[in-house]
């Protein structure tokens, strides 16, 4: 591609690269526009002799395609593109779920001169429909070969940028407390976790207490099993202080292992992450949520909950991940 001036009757065919406005200064022509016949006519009309133009060559990909096939390049499953409308494409969740982006990927394509690719953070909440990445290509057309190195990219990575749909979940809430103070922690807590769950397309099967002690914990833990919840969370009274505290060993005492405790996040550094062993690679995730669970403000348990529901295996590593940007405000 080059940049040039042409009379208006020999710029038929190639872009447009400024507005052309009447004599209001109402724009009559747009930019990136292919001139045709049509428009030498109102050009001329307008005074106009000669226009700016980007004239491609042979190898060029024009910029819509280029988005179009950046497109298809990079997205995973769970996402869908729009058409290509000035060199722009959308990607849009295809439901409700957490946005997965292979950031060194993105980088790498954002290296590239020409394409450009913004997407939602990773492993951020999207509602259906919502847009997760948008597309973009800078200049009119860009050479096929880095198209190419960007399809190539994607190809390696599996894609770059994608959707992990919420999945409709049965989830067990274990409540740890006395039974003095049963009936309030039940009014603080039990509302804000309720409201989480659903909002997330899940739904609460079964609330049971336990007193602190370890025994009871595990009974209740091993009930909740027995229901068939697929994902249990324990709350109470306090937060769990320590990896040894009464809440951890009795999930050990379930048959749970503990995957970490503590996270670089605030609210909520006072998390406990375990799995507890149903015979499969997953495990069925407890979430020992800390006390900042009672309030609706966002914290913690608003970045795990939505990764566990959508089926993801949260690991330690990933916890700790958290730390940059875990200062919630």
């Amino acid at each position: 591609m080059f940049l040039t001036t042409l009379p208006v009757d020999q710029a038929v065919g190639h872009i447009l690269r400024h507005n052309v406005a009447d004599a209001a200064g109402r724009k009559t022509l747009p930019k990136g526009r292919r001139i045709t016949d049509d428009d030498v006519a109102r050009l001329r009309a307008l005074g106009v002799a000669a226009v700016r133009v980007a004239v491609l060559e042979p190898g060029d990909v024009h910029e819509d395609e280029a988005a179009q096939r950046l497109a298809d390049a990079v997205r995973r499953p769970g996402v869908v593109p729009t058409d290509a409308v000035h060199s722009r494409v959308n990607l849009l969740a295809e439901a409700d779920g957490v946005v997965e982006v292979d950031i060194d990927a993105l980088q790498a394509i954002n290296e590239i001169d020409g394409l450009t690719i913004a997407t939602l953070p990773n492993h951020a909440l999207v509602r259906e429909r919502k847009r997760v990445a948008t597309i973009k290509i800078i200049p009119f057309a860009l050479p096929e070969r880095s198209i190419q190195q960007a399809e190539r990219i994607g190809a390696e990575s599996g894609g770059v940028v994608g959707v992990r749909r919420l999945l409709q979940r049965r989830v067990g809430v274990l409540l740890v407390v006395g039974p003095e103070a049963r009936e309030r922690i039940t009014r603080l807590v039990l509302p804000a976790i309720e409201g989480r769950v659903t909002e997330l397309g899940s739904t609460i099967d079964m609330v049971r207490y336990a007193a602190l002690d370890e025994g009871e914990v595990a009974e209740g833990i091993a009930a909740l099993r027995a229901a068939g919840s697929d994902l249990l969370i324990i709350a109470g009274e306090t937060s769990i202080m320590d990896r040894d505290d009464v809440t951890p060993q009795g999930i050990r005492m379930a048959g749970g292992r503990i995957e970490h405790y503590g996270a670089p996040v605030e609210p909520g550094n006072l998390l406990l992450l375990a799995y507890l062993d149903d015979g499969t690679k997953q495990g069925v995730p407890i979430l020992g949520a800390p006390g900042c669970v009672r309030s609706r403000a966002t914290n913690i348990v608003d970045l795990l909950l939505p990764r566990l529901l959508a089926g993801e295996r949260v690991t330690r590593r990933a916890i700790i991940e958290l730390g940059h940007g875990g200062l919630l405000g």
